[in-house]
């Protein structure tokens, strides 16, 4: 699996010029004036994991299959948009079927690039888009809990459970914070999920630098990382104008650049490390002769869970699974070395897949 990240903002804040950076197309337009992006465009980005290609050297794999992410870049949304301005509710409701959201952010300062609001400030550009979830919340919550009283009345635990969660969303809203509240367990994770609130998704802002900000920051993106640190979320420096022009290089290039401009990474990666980090997501591999790929899956995904993202056939056939973690794949040099020196483990159905595991199903259907 991979997950599925929506890019959002106010107009005009650089969202389909990084989106284009990331995706490396033209797909999304970037004109300067509001609405210019009005259907949300989808773009599918590998995952770069130096460790990939390292297995691959050792296994001599024929092919290399990275993991891959999705973008979503959702039109600029605007005061008004929890009422329809805008193309509003079109808009939330591309927010709603994404798994985490970035939050792009403008701090630059441009003449030639307009403002909706005329001038820059981060902490009011916040408060704009957050407001219009929020609202758009608390009309959702509203009618769950409507639909749900009936049930509650007659006694249904299920209606019971989830109309507790949504009071707790309902008081959380009201007040002005996001719906989810801080250390709920894993069973009412699910069921928040379930209710499909748009502030309970995890946030990472992405501050959109000027070049010369972006090792370090500036006063803009400082009081975006001091909210995000508030808010127990994520904040990223990036600028969108560097990252497409790195989009335009081949990765040698890419290396070089990044070097010269003091960076061992790019935005896009920050970007995708942040948002596994958010959602609670780790890579595993496989690796032989003919390719070495890497998949993505949730922390705690036992091995025939991991086994099923594969083929469901190695689920319904699974009889064990081998494995070695990849610093030890690396200390022993490779596959049949490690199996030579006795490091490969036979792990069970239940065995939960760490972060870096190299594993080999075993299955018969």
């Amino acid at each position: 699996m991979g997950f599925k990240t929506g890019i959002i903002g106010l107009p005009n804040v650089g969202k389909s010029t990084l989106f284009n950076a990331l995706t490396h197309t033209a797909s999304a337009q970037n004109e300067n004036y509001p609405f210019c992006t009005i259907e949300a465009n989808l773009g599918e980005v590998p995952v770069n994991d130096p460790r990939l290609d390292r297995i691959a050297v050792f296994e001599k794999s024929r092919q290399i299959i990275q993991a891959k992410t999705t973008f979503v870049d959702i039109a600029g949304l605007v005061r008004g948009a929890s009422r329809g301005e805008g193309l509003g509710n079109k808009f939330l409701g591309n927010i709603r079927e994404v798994d985490a959201l970035a939050h792009v952010v403008r701090c630059f300062d441009d003449n030639n690039i307009v403002h909706v609001d005329g001038k820059v400030d981060p902490l009011r550009d916040i408060e704009t888009i957050e407001t219009e979830l929020i609202l758009a919340d608390l009309e959702s919550v509203e009618r769950q809990r409507s639909r749900l009283a009936r049930k509650v009345k007659s006694g249904d635990k299920e209606a019971f459970r989830l109309d507790i969660l949504l009071e707790t969303a309902q008081s959380n809203l009201a007040k002005g914070n996001h719906a989810k509240p801080e250390g709920i367990d894993e069973e009412e994770h699910k069921l928040w999920q379930s209710l499909g609130l748009l502030t309970s998704k995890p946030f990472l802002y992405v501050c959109n630098v000027d070049e010369n900000s972006l090792k370090k920051g500036n006063d803009y993106s400082v009081q975006v990382e001091r909210y995000a640190q508030l808010h127990s979320a994520s904040a990223v420096l990036v600028s969108a104008q560097i990252e497409e022009e790195i989009s335009q290089l081949n990765a040698a290039e890419e290396q070089e650049y990044l070097a010269e401009m003091g960076l061992e990474i790019s935005g896009l990666d920050r970007m995708i490390q942040n948002g596994y980090s958010l959602l609670g997501l780790i890579t595993y591999f496989t690796t032989g002769p003919k390719e070495t790929r890497a998949w993505t899956v949730p922390e705690g995904t036992t091995a025939l869970d991991a086994a099923a993202v594969i083929h469901e056939d190695f689920r319904r056939g699974f009889i064990r699974a081998e494995t070695i973690s990849y610093e030890e794949f690396v200390s022993c040099g490779g596959y049949q070395q490690a199996r030579n020196k006795g490091k490969i483990r036979t792990e069970g159905k239940s065995y939960e897949v760490r972060d870096g595991d190299i594993l080999h199903f075993l299955f018969n259907v």
